[in-house]
């Protein structure tokens, strides 16, 4: 989509420099993928060389530049990594754009990267115009569809996921009408110390669902924590019916249940 209210495209771009009609430039792919009539510049954060990822001893730094090709590479071994980012079902040229931090800012329930950070204690760091930062949960960063806790002028700096969730044993269940289709249903089960469980609803809900045990769930505690999730919370479009979106949820919960027990 030509964005024709575009008139300057400053790179590189950083904090300090957005202004009312401004629109802060990542890969693109959500951005240009309908008309957006109130911008008049971009600003160009890519051009701007941020390390894509920094390895810690307490976790990793993934920059928001950060592309899905560069996110799979570089942290091969967890499985729900590669799996997330299979789940953008996208080809090599869109793993080669789009960014950890676009699939976060567009806010879309099925984003698979928002499901990642959520699933993985991810903390968001978000820069103000000012150059004030502040830290908010992944889990808490996307409010609904399309809905962010971001400020006129803030940015997404990063997303930090901690060693510990990282090196976690997890459980990953998507579904779909279609093989190809977006995710309607996506569960990330985490196999906490001591035999607590917690379990990510995504791509269901307007926005992810962290459902946290202390000790092992049995079938009808998981059911009860899932029940509370009101019903108007699930997602209504045609990648799926929320009726069944919810059935699924609770069919994928107690089969991630069952397989983290063990």
């Amino acid at each position: 989509m030509d964005l024709h209210t575009v008139t300057e495209v400053i790179s590189p771009a950083g904090p300090g420099m957005w202004r009312p009609g401004d629109a802060w430039l990542g890969g693109g792919t959500a951005l240009f993928g309908e008309p957006r009539p109130e911008l008049s510049r971009l600003l160009d954060l890519p051009s701007a060389g941020w390390d894509p990822l920094t390895v810690r001893d307490d976790g990793v730094e993934i920059a928001a530049t950060c592309t899905i090709a560069e996110l799979a590479a570089a942290l091969a071994g967890p499985a729900i990594v590669r799996q997330c980012c299979d789940a953008f079902l996208a080809s090599f040229k869109i793993w080669n754009v789009a960014t950890v931090g676009g699939n976060l800012c567009a806010a879309l329930p099925a984003g698979p990267m928002i499901s990642l950070g959520s699933a993985l204690d991810g903390v968001c760091t978000l820069i103000a115009a000012s150059g004030r930062e502040r830290q908010v949960p992944v889990a808490g960063f996307v409010t609904g569809a399309g809905r962010t806790v971001l400020r006129d002028g803030e940015l997404l700096r990063s997303i930090f996921l901690p060693a510990a969730a990282l090196r976690a044993r997890t459980a990953y269940r998507r579904g779909r009408l279609h093989r190809h289709g977006r995710s309607a249903v996506l569960l990330i089960g985490r196999a906490e110390p001591g035999g607590g469980l917690t379990l990510t609803v995504t791509a269901a809900t307007r926005r992810p669902r962290v459902l946290r045990f202390a000790r092992p769930p049995h079938a009808g505690e998981l059911a009860a924590a899932l029940a509370a999730i009101p019903a108007t919370e699930y997602v209504d479009d045609v990648h799926g019916h929320p009726a069944w979106r919810r059935h699924l949820t609770g069919y994928y919960a107690e089969q991630i249940r069952t397989e983290l027990g063990r």
